[in-house]
């Protein structure tokens, strides 16, 4: 119960972080990566991998601007810089070393920002196909709180887990340079899904509550209910995210560099969908039943 009991003191905390999480973005922007704004990707093989300094300071050497070095398996680097000609293509490959140029690709800004618009309408549509199913499972509940509003708290729910690890990302993008790319988006797609089924995992005991309630002929109040609803799942919700969290965090510690971005994505998101599914989303409920009855 002290977790609807004491939901104003939850929604604060992620107004706190959501209006940070928005201040960053709009102050710091996108560090967008070469799959949304354009450029040439390079990715170099070598039989014993230099290390990464010497790399850097190698093309440095041949003013391109800025530009990225990162590890890929144990032999490789993935070089992204901006659209080459060819002669700069010949010059970066010689600054490389001595390695086996296994790929270098060239996406344009068109193709990049069509891949942006790509990306946010899939956000959209996987936001709006969980609302309408998570309106479609819970359309037989019509008291006390109607089915339409479980959709729009998963609205503010989903909006919760988005936010929030993009503003961190946006942040991290200007302090570390850590750029947005598809895996980013493909991390986003996942947090989503991750924290609706949380989500629903409560919902479905409190619609379960309501029905008992209602078999029972028991007066108890939707607070209670809710409340009850949240106890009878906080034990299951904390010890998966746990084990997945557990989990990611060996991928970060021991995993590829190349996917250290995509797992600290995936760690940030769980937390914040792990914390909304409980601390937000079922509280909200109570908040719009209190609005409905004044």
């Amino acid at each position: 119960m002290f977790v609807v009991q004491y939901r104003g003191i939850w929604f604060a905390l992620s107004g706190v972080l959501l209006a940070l999480s928005a201040w960053a973005i709009f102050t710091y922007g996108f560090n967008f990566s070469i799959d949304f704004k354009g450029g040439t990707i390079t990715e170099a093989k070598y039989v014993e991998r230099p290390e990464k300094e010497l790399i850097e300071s190698n093309i440095e050497r041949l003013s391109l601007g800025g530009f990225s070095v990162r590890p890929s398996g144990k032999t490789n680097y993935i070089i992204r810089t901006r659209e080459l000609g060819n002669d700069e293509r010949i010059a970066l490959n010689k600054a490389l070393g001595t390695p086996t140029i296994e790929r270098q690709n060239t996406i344009g800004p068109t193709a990049g920002a069509e891949l942006k618009s790509k990306a946010i309408k899939a956000i959209l549509v996987v936001i709006l196909m969980i609302v309408l199913f998570i309106t479609f499972a819970f359309r037989n509940i019509s008291r006390p709180v109607s089915s339409w509003k479980y959709g729009l708290v998963t609205i503010v729910a989903l909006a919760h887990d988005v936010v929030i690890p993009t503003g961190i990302f946006v942040y991290l993008g200007y302090a570390l340079g850590i750029e947005i790319d598809l895996l980013f988006v493909s991390g986003l797609l996942a947090i989503l899904g991750y924290s609706v089924h949380d989500t629903i995992v409560v919902f479905d005991r409190v619609r379960e509550n309501l029905r008992v309630n209602v078999e029972m002929n028991k007066k108890e109040e939707f607070e209670t209910t809710v409340g009850n609803s949240i106890v009878q799942t906080i034990a299951r919700s904390i010890n998966t995210s746990l084990t997945l969290l557990i989990v990611l965090a060996v991928l970060y510690i021991v995993g590829s560099s190349a996917t250290k971005d995509f797992t600290l994505l995936l760690l940030i998101g769980v937390i914040a969908g792990t914390y909304s599914s409980i601390f937000v989303a079922s509280p909200l409920l109570v908040t719009f039943y209190k609005l409905q009855k004044n």
